[in-house]
C-alpha cells in the first residue's frame, strides 16, 4: 500500500539522519545466504536465487558507496560451495564473473580474497582481466571472496610465510621465531587492510562458517532472517545503527 512505503521511506531517513553523529565501518564483511531458500519459496529456479543476490550485491555496494564506507568484504563462494552439484557452479560460475565484471563497471576496485587456483581457468583468467582494469583510488574496495575458506587462508599464510623465511637462508629454529600474529597477518589476503568492523549475515543462520577466520577476532556480528535477495537498505542501515551503539572494548 502507498502508506506503507511512505513510512517505510520516512523510517529509513530517521535511520540515515540519526548515523550521521557516529563513526561507520571502515570495512564491513558480508556474508551473503539464502538464495537458494528464496528462489524455493519464490517458485524460482536456484539459478534464478543466485541472480537475484548477484544484483542485490551491486545495489548493496551502491548503498555502502554513498554512506562512505571504503571497504567491503563479500563472501561470494566459499571452498565448501565447491562441493555443490556440476551444473549448480557452472551457472555460479557465470553469475560470479558477471556480478564482478558488473562490480568494475560501477568504478569500485575489486580485490580477489580467495585460492584461485580452486577456479575454472577461464574465470581466473576473467577475475585477473577485470582486476586489473580497477582503480585504487576508488572511493570504495570490495573483497571478491571466491574460492574462500578462512582455515584455508590461514594455511595459506603460514606456508608462505615460512617460504620467504626459508628463502631468506634461515634454520628451523629462526623459522620458528618468525612465525607471529603480525607476520602472518602480512601474508594474508587481505594484508595491508584493516580487519572488519562489522560482519553481516542474512539468511537466519548464526554462524561465521570460518569467514574472515583470522580477521573477525575483534569483529561485531549482526544476523538477520532476510534472504539475502531480500535484503533492502533499511535492513543495513538497521544494522549500521546496532553497531554505532555498541561499546568496543577489544578485551580491555
Amino acid at each position: 500500500m502507498a502508506g506503507d512505503g511512505l513510512l517505510y521511506r520516512v523510517y529509513e531517513r530517521r535511520l540515515s539522519k540519526e548515523l550521521e553523529s557516529f563513526d561507520l565501518p571502515q570495512h564491513l564483511g558480508v556474508i551473503v545466504d539464502g538464495n537458494r531458500r528464496w528462489a524455493k519459496a519464490a517458485g524460482e529456479s536456484t539459478a534464478q536465487g543466485h541472480r537475484a543476490g548477484a544484483a542485490k550485491i551491486v545495489e548493496f555496494l551502491s548503498w555502502c558507496e554513498d554512506l562512505g564506507i571504503p571497504l567491503v568484504t563479500v563472501w561470494m563462494l566459499s571452498t565448501d560451495n565447491l562441493r555443490r552439484p556440476p551444473k549448480e557452479l557452472v551457472a555460479l560460475y557465470e553469475i560470479i564473473t558477471s556480478t564482478i565484471e558488473q562490480i568494475t563497471d560501477a568504478g569500485y576496485c575489486v580485490r580477489l580474497t580467495g585460492s584461485a587456483d580452486s577456479l575454472p581457468e577461464e574465470m581466473r583468467e576473467g577475475i585477473a582481466r577485470l582486476q586489473q582494469e580497477t582503480s585504487p583510488e576508488a572511493r570504495l574496495t570490495v573483497n571478491v571472496a571466491i574460492g574462500y575458506g578462512g582455515r584455508e587462508e590461514i594455511v595459506h599464510a603460514v606456508r608462505e610465510l615460512v617460504r620467504d623465511l626459508g628463502a631468506q637462508g634461515k634454520g628451523i629454529e629462526e623459522i620458528a621465531e618468525g612465525i607471529s600474529v603480525g607476520a602472518i597477518a602480512e601474508h594474508l589476503y587481505t594484508r595491508g587492510q584493516p580487519d572488519p568492523d562489522l560482519i553481516i549475515r542474512t539468511s537466519g543462520e548464526q554462524r561465521l562458517s570460518g569467514f574472515l577466520l583470522w580477521q573477525s577476532v575483534h569483529s561485531e556480528y549482526w544476523f538477520c532472517e532476510t534472504y539475502w535477495p531480500g535484503f533492502r537498505r533499511i535492513d543495513l542501515l538497521r544494522a549500521l545503527r546496532d553497531y554505532c551503539r555498541r561499546e568496543r572494548r577489544y578485551g580491555a
